[in-house]
């Protein structure tokens, strides 16, 4: 190559790096008052905290706080794989292999034998089994399970959990709705969870850091980890109305459903702290509803610190991830940040 060649190759390398790194430096938006609120509560966070936000079609903030962690650090998510869980239950339901109103004694017999067979999967994804259930808490989230297999934790659920309350009744957050709707699946498809949810979900999604394989019995409620750019792609889907890079993952009808508002407050029997006041729908928590029970303010929170949220009036997604545990000041720092984002753009709805 001529040095006069490559001369201008070096120049036109140099003016395509400038434009690239103008393109995404256009593409941020400046939130100064998130900047500082995450600054301010970093020890709060426990020192490590990565926030995205979302918004018409780019990532629009993006900040990381602590050493080597990052968008693409892998971290449990607990609670905030209800919503993916959630989620791959319905892309069956799109496909009409199995129905929300479905009795979960179609396909495991052992309920009706122990009078829990009327437990719908809607009942399941919006944990109104009624089945008794240990409360949430940080402290058993992560340590192995004692079963060696989906199936032996769900057939457990029948044998030895007792019936609190008729299905439909009352709300009591647990492991227990998710986990049978998760071996539902197994049963009608006769493939493993963690495989379903690759097909269905991760893989579709661009989610190659996010996994429920697990050295013990997989865990449909509390058992994945992923990142905040995996759980942002799975986000914009959501907000996107089930359409993610001009692919359909879920119906409309999918994502409408999960959306409406199933719980009263007097159903609610247990709810974690961080979530109290809430209502919530199939695998999400819905702070805010219009006149209809639909939800506008959606999130999934982990008790790990783990906080994916949607606020569909102002068409954007935003993601927190941190180490640690979830509590009540945590809550009450996301919810104060929100409020923040909030400022700089604009609700839709009337």
């Amino acid at each position: 190559m001529s040095q006069k060649n490559h001369s201008t190759c070096v120049k036109v390398s140099a003016v395509l790096f400038c434009m690239l790194f103008f393109q995404f430096a256009n593409a941020q938006m400046s939130f100064p008052g998130v900047d500082q609120k995450l600054e301010t509560a970093k020890k709060e966070l426990g020192g490590y905290v990565v926030a995205m936000i979302y918004k018409g079609d780019k990532v629009i903030y993006q900040k990381a706080i602590g050493t080597e962690f990052n968008v693409k650090t892998q971290v449990p998510i607990a609670g905030a794989c209800q919503w993916l869980s959630a989620a791959l239950v319905m892309s069956f339901v799109d496909a009409g292999k199995i129905s929300l109103d479905d009795k979960i004694s179609k396909y495991i017999p052992v309920y009706s034998k122990y009078m829990k067979g009327y437990i719908t999967i809607k009942d399941c994804l919006a944990h109104l089994t009624g089945i008794e259930s240990e409360p949430v808490h940080s402290g058993g989230l992560f340590g192995k399970k004692k079963f060696a297999s989906l199936e032996e934790e769900v057939d457990e659920f029948a044998s030895k959990k007792e019936t609190l309350a008729n299905p439909g009744l009352e709300f009591r957050y647990s492991n227990v709705g998710l986990d049978i709707a998760g071996r539902v699946l197994e049963i009608v498809t006769k493939r493993s969870f963690e495989q379903l949810m690759q097909e269905h979900i991760t893989r579709p999604l661009m989610m190659r850091n996010t996994s429920f394989a697990s050295f013990s019995a997989v865990n449909p409620s509390t058992g994945a980890i992923s990142t905040a750019s995996d759980y942002m792609n799975f986000l914009i889907m959501i907000l996107n109305k089930g359409m993610f890079n001009g692919k359909r993952i879920l119906s409309e009808k999918a994502i409408a459903d999960m959306q409406m508002v199933h719980t009263t407050p007097p159903m609610i029997k247990y709810a974690p702290k961080g979530a109290e006041g809430f209502s919530y729908g199939f695998g999400q928590w819905i702070l805010e509803a219009d006149e209809n029970g639909s939800g506008t303010v959606l999130a999934s929170p982990g008790f790990n610190g783990i906080w994916p949220m949607i606020d569909k009036c102002r068409g954007y997604a935003c993601v927190f991830f941190t180490k640690g545990t979830l509590n009540d000041e945590r809550k009450d720092i996301y919810m104060d940040i929100k409020k923040t984002i909030d400022e700089q753009i604009a609700s839709e709805c009337k």
